[in-house]
């Protein structure tokens, strides 16, 4: 007879999507029911604030920041680390151009990009992506409910660009296997069938892009 191999769950799963989407819960409890090693996207950007209120070379000292501690935090993984653990990530490094491309003048990509290329040819590559969109109304929603000074300044239109560059960004993503979720209408803090259902879900193969809608899902607002 003949036998087939055995499908593995991720060992690398990575969390994406744009501001006020739910990554850090989200991560927070798959690393918790997985017994996962948790790797946090950086909360200390010192220039953020700045980049907020349109000062002059924030952005570039943003992004470069942002770059430089997401990179070091991946590069001290190996592949005996993802085989003898599961790691789960807020971020991935290849979505920092995202972020690049929206905010920096020609120039500073330019520089910008000298960097990126070196770094993001050496950074472990993520199993397993989980992509999460919701509606703007939504993440506009849970921006405004977390109380973070500095995102009282993200503009309706700036976020609506985040969201417009990350499904750009997804639509040609091919790096990892890629898990989609709309959370507009799921909630896996406070309905634990929709997170039962997508625990299931990562015990099952994703082959390149996938959809995951959880049965009996309704509005989180």
């Amino acid at each position: 007879m003949p036998t087939f191999p055995t499908y593995k769950s991720p060992r690398f799963i990575a969390i994406e999507g744009p501001i006020g989407v739910g990554k850090t819960t989200l991560a927070g409890i798959l690393t918790e029911r997985l017994h996962a090693h948790r790797l946090y996207d950086p909360t200390d950007n010192p220039f953020l604030e700045s980049f907020y209120k349109d000062a002059r070379g924030a952005a570039f000292q943003t992004q470069f920041y942002f770059l430089i501690k997401r990179y070091q935090q991946l590069s001290e993984l190996d592949r005996a680390d993802i085989a003898d653990r599961v790691i789960v990530s807020d971020y991935t490094l290849e979505k920092d151009k995202i972020f690049a491309y929206l905010n920096l003048s020609d120039v500073e990509l330019r520089l910008y990009d000298e960097y990126y290329k070196l770094f993001v040819d050496i950074a472990p590559i993520p199993d397993l992506v989980i992509y999460l969109q919701a509606r703007v109304e939504t993440l506009k929603k849970r921006i405004a409910r977390r109380k973070m000074p500095a995102e009282r300044r993200i503009s309706d239109s700036y976020l609506e660009e985040v969201v417009k560059a990350y499904e750009h960004f997804f639509f040609h993503y091919e790096s990892s296997n890629v898990l989609v979720i709309d959370t507009s209408e799921i909630d896996f803090v406070d309905r634990n069938q929709d997170l039962k259902q997508l625990l299931a879900r990562l015990n099952e193969p994703v082959k390149g892009t996938q959809y995951f809608l959880p049965l009996g899902s309704a509005s989180a607002d």
